[in-house]
């Protein structure tokens, strides 16, 4: 009769205890939904009212997709396109004397290594590279800087028309002072 409840005991613990674990391919669907999700859509966009905050995801679909490059602007509404107003400085001994009113960003970090790793790279792919800091601490890398928005634009769209389909979202600075 003892190995009777002990056989019904070990039974039900393994019953009870064996339902409660989650299985692999739980994980696994989770997981493959993020990666589809990141994928999907960028980590954090701008928004359009230039007042330096950050918006949600949810926001995306507010935002223009580039499905083709393009190196001409084509009407005066393009001249439209907005931009971004902050007041930036040299990061650590940047020489900041080329700097004009709208520049071309195509880099945003907080950590200074991969800021100066981007600038790196454009710089030996022959563009005038810096890295300049926001008053939030952002650190931009800025490959080309103009004194007209048509400039600026022209420029944009060359360099994502150079890097297609990186660099997509390169975006005009307008600086402030």
């Amino acid at each position: 009769m003892n190995k009777i409840w002990l056989l019904g005991a070990v039974l039900f613990a393994l019953l009870a205890f064996g339902s409660c674990k989650p299985k692999q391919s739980a994980y696994r669907a989770a997981y493959e939904q993020a990666k589809e999700n990141e994928s999907a859509t960028p980590v954090e966009e701008f928004d359009d009212d230039d007042d330096g905050e950050y918006v949600d995801d949810e926001f995306a679909d507010d935002f223009e997709v580039v499905s083709k490059p393009r190196t001409d602007i084509e009407k005066e509404s393009d001249l439209n396109v907005s931009t971004r107003q902050e007041r930036i400085n040299p990061y650590m001994g940047e020489n900041m004397a080329n700097l004009k009113r709208f520049s071309v960003v195509v880099g945003s970090f907080r950590n200074n290594t991969n800021a100066y790793s981007l600038r790196d790279r454009m710089q030996s792919d022959g563009y005038n590279a810096l890295v300049a800091q926001n008053e939030l601490g952002m650190l931009r890398v800025i490959v080309s800087s103009f004194d007209s928005k048509r400039d600026a634009l022209y420029s944009r769209d060359a360099f994502r028309s150079k890097y297609y389909p990186n660099f997509q979202d390169a975006w005009i600075l307008e600086r402030y002072y």
